[in-house]
């Protein structure tokens, strides 16, 4: 929506000396982007489990990093605009003890993740207060599906202000490549962490945030990086908008993304496009090959998502440059992983969830109701599969996200849809609708489903599900 986001700002704690550099926005490049061209992509730092335990202590604060070639304030994990990927393997357990430095409440959601969303494992309807130190214990299942994740604050109501200050980082579950023919489980995989940023004075903006304003779009906090690549190598590309608002049109010019993983979950069936849609909240595990010699353009391409909504200008992200001694090419793969398709399920329930808007005040609902933590909106039975008609009254497009289980997604509009593996990010057309149907597997408790475009979450968008045995 182009309307104002109103929260009260969070205080900033110190005053900066701002580098004297003039910022990108998305309308087209500036000389900071056009410097950055020449910088090599630069993967974040990694945390790894050992012997099928990760173990991490993540600390929130407000302080100034470097990003994009300037020296902001920002609120940060561990002190970077680009925190460490947390990297693990089905069936390992994560102890992470998340330290609040902020003069606010935090908390941290695993986004996508099978696993429980109670107790202190992915819990977001707990706080973490100021000074607090809280200890969060996940134990993963051995089939948890391979692939690319995130992490993220969700604190009802300043999730989006703490994500767009720069509180979000990625999560990498292993087990793709060796899905993979042998000669391609060692190929080069790169981080493409899609997160923008608009500034205020010498701080990153946090409040009042319009989506619709010019912004800085980076990958793994860089303003055009260049990625390296040799003629015929493959490559795999981790792509994860991780903002908190607006949409990416990904496309690499003169090429295709080979689809082989979507919101972490393996496809059954290796799928080609020219560009793809990362609705907030959203991700692609793709292959990309080198071309001839020479230099071709990551972008974003532009996106309305309706007379409502916003546009998103054309913009550059990255540079991707083949060069060096060429690659003896290797056939890809067609077929890739498995999945259980619901569309002959017995269907426990079918139900129709509206979302809906109004102006003057902004306010955002789900079946007609803005969000309450202590109202339980729809329950669910363990290990039976349901139906829901997503339906969207407004005039803008909203990013569907469901915390806990997966869903497959089985038509848009009324038109039948190829699903080639579960996901948890959907876009709702505009005055349109969507079908879906979950499993609902091995966990119990409160959890919730919501719009991922935060800005609407946070205003009442979002609704509480528990799943009952």
């Amino acid at each position: 929506m182009r309307r104002r986001f109103k929260l009260t700002c969070i205080a900033a704690a110190a005053i900066l000396a701002a580098a004297v550099v003039v910022s990108c926005s998305v309308g087209g490049p500036s000389p900071t982007a056009s410097a950055q061209a020449e910088t090599p992509l630069t993967d974040p730092p990694e945390i790894v489990s050992q012997n099928g335990v990760l173990r991490a202590q993540i600390v929130v604060e407000m302080k100034p990093v470097d990003v994009a070639g300037r020296n902001l304030l920002a609120l940060t994990y561990n002190g970077k605009f680009m925190p460490p990927t947390l990297r693990f393997r089905p069936g390992d357990r994560m102890e992470l003890a998340l330290e609040n430095r902020l003069g606010e409440n935090t908390n941290l959601h695993v986004h996508g993740l099978h696993v429980s969303p109670a107790g202190n494992s992915d819990n977001i309807f707990l706080h973490i207060h100021p000074g607090q130190t809280f200890h969060y214990s996940y134990q993963f299942p051995e089939n948890l599906q391979p692939g690319t994740y995130w992490y993220h604050p969700h604190p009802h109501p300043t999730s989006a202000p703490q994500v767009a200050g720069g509180m979000s980082g990625i999560i990498i579950v292993d087990g793709l490549k060796q899905l993979l023919p042998p000669d391609l489980r060692d190929i080069t995989e790169h981080v493409i962490a899609l997160k923008d940023f608009q500034v205020e004075g010498d701080a990153i903006k946090t409040v009042p945030l319009k989506i619709s304003k010019p912004t800085n779009r980076t990958v793994n906090g860089q303003l055009n990086p260049t990625v390296k690549i040799r003629q015929g190598e493959v490559q795999l590309w981790r792509l994860a908008n991780i903002s908190a608002n607006i949409y990416y049109n990904v496309h690499l010019q003169g090429q295709q993304f080979q689809v082989i993983a979507h919101d972490a979950n393996p496809v059954d069936r290796i799928w080609a496009a020219d560009s793809l849609l990362l609705a907030a909240g959203a991700r692609f595990d793709v292959l990309v090959r080198g071309g001839p010699p020479g230099s071709t353009q990551l972008q974003t391409l532009a996106y309305n998502t309706g007379p409502a909504g916003n546009q998103f200008p054309q913009a550059t992200l990255a540079t991707l440059v083949s060069e060096g001694a060429p690659v003896s090419p290797v056939e890809l793969p067609t077929t890739f992983g498995t999945f259980e398709d619901l569309s002959n399920a017995t269907l426990a329930a079918q139900r129709t969830i509206v979302f809906s808007e109004t102006n003057n005040p902004d306010a955002y609902f789900i079946n007609g109701k803005l969000f309450d933590p202590n109202r339980v909106d729809i329950r669910s039975k363990l290990n039976t599969v349901e139906e829901w008609t997503v339906r969207n009254d407004s005039d803008e497009e909203h990013s569907f996200h469901v915390h806990t289980n997966d869903f497959q997604l089985m038509s848009i509009n009324g038109q039948p849809h190829e699903a080639h593996g579960w996901q948890d990010v959907a876009s709702i057309p505009a005055k349109g609708q969507i079908v879906v149907r979950t499993h609902f597997l091995n966990y119990t408790g409160k959890t919730v489903l919501h719009c991922h475009i935060l800005n609407h979450e946070d205003l009442g968008m979002m609704a509480v599900l528990e799943i009952v045995r």
